[in-house]
């Protein structure tokens, strides 16, 4: 059987998505509430909104994502060291 491939994965992936659901693991850690999911299936990519919903991972999101990701770091470096 051959099969093609796609952006999001394989045809065959992509059907056992849609038949069975996605099977999502995290891909990234942005902060302790937001993270970034990849189906391990068909490489589909979502994150968690601000009403800690699935959606769409786009480059808009991305961006968000990782700008959030820069704060929440800084933020959280500055509180190690004025503890310290």
């Amino acid at each position: 059987m051959k099969t093609s491939s796609t952006q999001n994965g394989n045809k065959f992936s992509s059907f056992f998505c849609n038949l069975f659901g996605h099977h999502y693991v995290v891909s990234k850690k942005v902060t302790q509430h937001i993270k970034e999911y990849k189906c391990i299936h068909c490489q589909k990519q979502v994150t968690t909104d601000v009403s800690g919903k699935l959606s769409a991972l786009t480059p808009q999101m991305q961006e968000i994502n990782s700008t959030l990701e820069d704060m929440y770091r800084k933020r959280k470096s500055r509180v190690v060291h004025q503890v310290a």
